[in-house]
C-alpha cells in the first residue's frame, strides 16, 4: 500500500513540478512581448532575436555547467545524474514512504533551468536599443553557466559563501527568488548599464528627461499578462510538492498572494503615476503589477491576502519613485527592469521576517549584499572585458538607424518603415 501511495504522489508531484516550469519558461515570451513593446520599433527584431537566443543557451549552459555548481559540487559537464526509478521503488518499498517531497530529477533540473534564464531575461531589456547582440550572448554563456550557479549554490545550494558562511544558517530565506533571481538579473543588467551608458537622446546636457515612448503599448501589455500568468508557476511550484492535502493547500495560499500582490503593485503604480505626472502612465501600471509580484516571490507562502496586497503596493509605489530616481542618476533602463528586479527585489527580501518568524532582517540584509556583491561585481569584470576586446556598444550611426538591420538584416514592420 505504502509503495502505491509512493508512486502516487511520486506522479502528481512530478506533473506538477513539470507543468509550473511549463508556466516560467512561458515567462521568456512575457519578457519579449514587453521588451518588444517597450523598445522603439527599429529595435524591435533584435530584441526578439536577443531573447530567444538567451533562453537557448541559458538551458544548454545550465545542462553543461550550472546545475552541477549550483547543486552537486562539480564543475564541468556534471549536468544531471542517471536516474533509475526502479531503484528508487525498490528503496520505497524497502524503507516506508515518509510523506517527503517525491519527484524526478529530471524535473527539478528543468525547473531550475527556467529560472536561470529568467535571470537572463532580465539582463536584456535593460541594455537594450544600444548593445551588441553577440556581445550580449556572449555575457549570458557566462551567467548562466557560472556567476548565476554559484551563488545560488549559497542559498537554495547550501553551500558555503567562498567558504567563509552559509546563508541558511544565518537565517537567510528567500522562498522563490526576488533575489536569487530578480536582484541577481538586476544586478548583472546594472553593471551593463553603467559601462554601456544611456541611449542617444535620452538626457540633455542641462540634466532634462526625455521620455522616449515604445513602440508597440498593446505588445507590452500582452507581456505582462503573460508575465502574469507565468508567476503562478514561478512561485507555485517553488513549494516543490502538491500530492497531500497540505501541500495542496500552501499551493493554493501562495497561487492566491501572488495574484493579490501583483493588484495591490498595479493599483498603487496606477496612482502614484497619477500623482506625480497627473496621468495615468500604462508603463507604469505595467511595472506596478510586475513590482507587486516580484515584492511577494521572496516569501509567498506565509502573508495573509491582504498583506500580500500591501507587499504588493509597496512594490508599486517604490518601482515609480525608483524609475524617475534612476533617470536623474541619468541610468537609462527602457523597460524599468532594474527597478522592478532589483530596488523591488530587495524590497522583497526585507519584508520575508514581517511574517515568516524563521527569517531575520540582519540574515536578509546579508543575504541581499552577498547576492548583489557578487553578482554586480562579477557581471562588471565580464562586461568589462567585452568591453575591451570586442566592444559592447554599437555605433553612434548604426543607433540612430536601429539596431535590427545592423545586427539581424530585418525590420520587425517593413511596411511602416520609411524609406
Amino acid at each position: 500500500m505504502e509503495n502505491q501511495i509512493f508512486q502516487l504522489q511520486y506522479a502528481i508531484d512530478t506533473f506538477y513540478f513539470l507543468v509550473c516550469g511549463a508556466l516560467v519558461m512561458w515567462m521568456a515570451a512575457g519578457f519579449a512581448m514587453l521588451e518588444a513593446g517597450l523598445v522603439r520599433s527599429k529595435n524591435t527584431t533584435e530584441i526578439l532575436t536577443k531573447n530567444v537566443a538567451l533562453f537557448a543557451i541559458a538551458c544548454i549552459m545550465y545542462l553543461l555547467s550550472g546545475y552541477a555548481i549550483m547543486y552537486d559540487g562539480g564543475w564541468l559537464l556534471a549536468g544531471i545524474e542517471t536516474f533509475d526509478i526502479e531503484e528508487v521503488l525498490t528503496e520505497s518499498a524497502k524503507n516506508g514512504f515518509s510523506g517527503d517531497s517525491v519527484y524526478s530529477g529530471a524535473a527539478d533540473f528543468f525547473f531550475q533551468t527556467v529560472f536561470v534564464a529568467t535571470a537572463m531575461s532580465i539582463v536584456s531589456g535593460a541594455v537594450a536599443e544600444r548593445m551588441k547582440l553577440w556581445s550580449f550572448l556572449a555575457f549570458a554563456v557566462v551567467l548562466t553557466g557560472f556567476i548565476y550557479p554559484l551563488e545560488g549554490s549559497w542559498t537554495w545550494g547550501d553551500r558555503d559563501v567562498f567558504g567563509l558562511y552559509n546563508l541558511g544558517e544565518l537565517g537567510f530565506s528567500d522562498f522563490a527568488g526576488s533575489g536569487i533571481v530578480h536582484m541577481a538579473g538586476a544586478a548583472a543588467a546594472l553593471a551593463g548599464v553603467l559601462l554601456l551608458g544611456p541611449r542617444n537622446g535620452k538626457y540633455g546636457r542641462n540634466g532634462e528627461v526625455y521620455a522616449i515612448p515604445g513602440a508597440n503599448l498593446p505588445l507590452a501589455t500582452l507581456g505582462t499578462f503573460i508575465l502574469w500568468m507565468g508567476w503562478f508557476g514561478f512561485n507555485g511550484g517553488s513549494v516543490l510538492k502538491l500530492g497531500d492535502a497540505s501541500s495542496a493547500h500552501s499551493v493554493a495560499r501562495v497561487f492566491l498572494n501572488t495574484n493579490a500582490a501583483a493588484c495591490g503593485g498595479a493599483i498603487a503604480a496606477l496612482f502614484t503615476a497619477r500623482i506625480l505626472f497627473g496621468k495615468a502612465d500604462l508603463t507604469m501600471l505595467l511595472n506596478g503589477a510586475l513590482a507587486g509580484l516580484v515584492a511577494i516571490t521572496a516569501e509567498p507562502a506565509t502573508p495573509t491576502p491582504v498583506q500580500a496586497t500591501l507587499f504588493g503596493a509597496l512594490g508599486g509605489v517604490l518601482v515609480v519613485l525608483s524609475i524617475v530616481a534612476l533617470d536623474k542618476r541619468k541610468i537609462d533602463d527602457p523597460v524599468g527592469a532594474i527597478s522592478v528586479h532589483g530596488v523591488v527585489g530587495l524590497l522583497g527580501l526585507m519584508l520575508v521576517p514581517v511574517t515568516n518568524d524563521s527569517a531575520s532582517f540582519a540574515a536578509q540584509l546579508i543575504g541581499a549584499a552577498t547576492i548583489f556583491g557578487w553578482v554586480f561585481t562579477a557581471s562588471w569584470a565580464v562586461w568589462l572585458l567585452l568591453k575591451t576586446v570586442t566592444g559592447i556598444r554599437v555605433g553612434e550611426d548604426e543607433e540612430q538607424e536601429g539596431v535590427d538591420l545592423l545586427e539581424c538584416g530585418m525590420e520587425a514592420y517593413p511596411e511602416f518603415m520609411g524609406k
